[in-house]
């Protein structure tokens, strides 16, 4: 299935997002990690097409961190993993994770499953780790960590990781929310995974909340917080 519609102006962004932080370069091996969520099956559809066309000569391979949820159909997404030709990695979870399930929060949970994409990507010879983050998971991390933590700071969309045996990249930060529910719904990809039942419990879902309300005042307040992240004054900070 080729690129075309919506999800052909996505594909520019991520385009835009890979050249200005000089993401990718020739013989890259990159690790997709892949939840079953829109986010990352969105992200993986758009990194294998855009093989096809782009000058820079690229693999990947797609990685599920098996934290053994019920709200994820694994067969699923092996099974989707399979239709579409992509190498694939089931990973299991750190054993610190398994001793600890059931009782866990949001960090907690990420930072096992990053654990386990480290390690694989490690295993497998992967230089590059590509994260589905977008635009509304960078706003949000960022307004979270100032109003939560007392700092100014957010996901990078291109970061350096043990002294450059690995790279982090966020192919997606230039690509808000909303235009990925449009491909998904488009490409007609398949439900996988829902979400997680502490989503509509969590610090970010206030803060969702609170930019969709300042959004009815100014429409380019998620754009504007973003765009900040690079405007930075430095005369006026203490």
């Amino acid at each position: 299935m080729s690129l075309k519609g919506h999800t052909y102006f996505i594909s520019k962004k991520v385009g835009k997002a890979i050249c200005d932080y000089k993401m990718l370069k020739d013989g890259d091996k990159v690790l997709i990690a892949v939840s079953g969520g829109k986010d990352s099956l969105c992200l993986l559809k758009i990194m294998k097409e855009r093989i096809k066309f782009v000058p820079v000569d690229y693999e990947i391979g797609a990685c599920f961190v098996d934290m053994g949820f019920n709200w994820v159909q694994k067969e699923a997404l092996i099974d989707f993993f399979e239709k579409e030709s992509i190498p694939y990695i089931i990973a299991d979870a750190p054993e610190e994770w398994k001793k600890d399930n059931g009782n866990f929060d949001c960090f907690w949970c990420s930072w096992n499953r990053r654990k386990s994409l480290f390690n694989a990507a490690h295993k497998y010879g992967y230089k590059k780790l590509a994260l589905a983050h977008h635009m509304d998971d960078i706003v949000e991390t960022m307004l979270i960590n100032l109003f939560f933590q007392g700092e100014i700071g957010t996901m990078k969309p291109f970061q350096e990781m043990f002294n450059g045996e690995l790279y982090i990249i966020r192919p997606l930060a230039y690509v808000e929310e909303n235009e990925l529910i449009r491909m998904y719904e488009q490409l007609n990809l398949p439900h996988i995974a829902d979400r997680c039942p502490n989503s509509n419990s969590t610090k970010r879902k206030l803060i969702k909340d609170m930019i969709k309300e300042l959004k009815k005042h100014n429409r380019n307040v998620k754009k504007n917080i973003f765009r900040s992240l690079k405007r930075i004054r430095q005369e006026y900070l203490l």
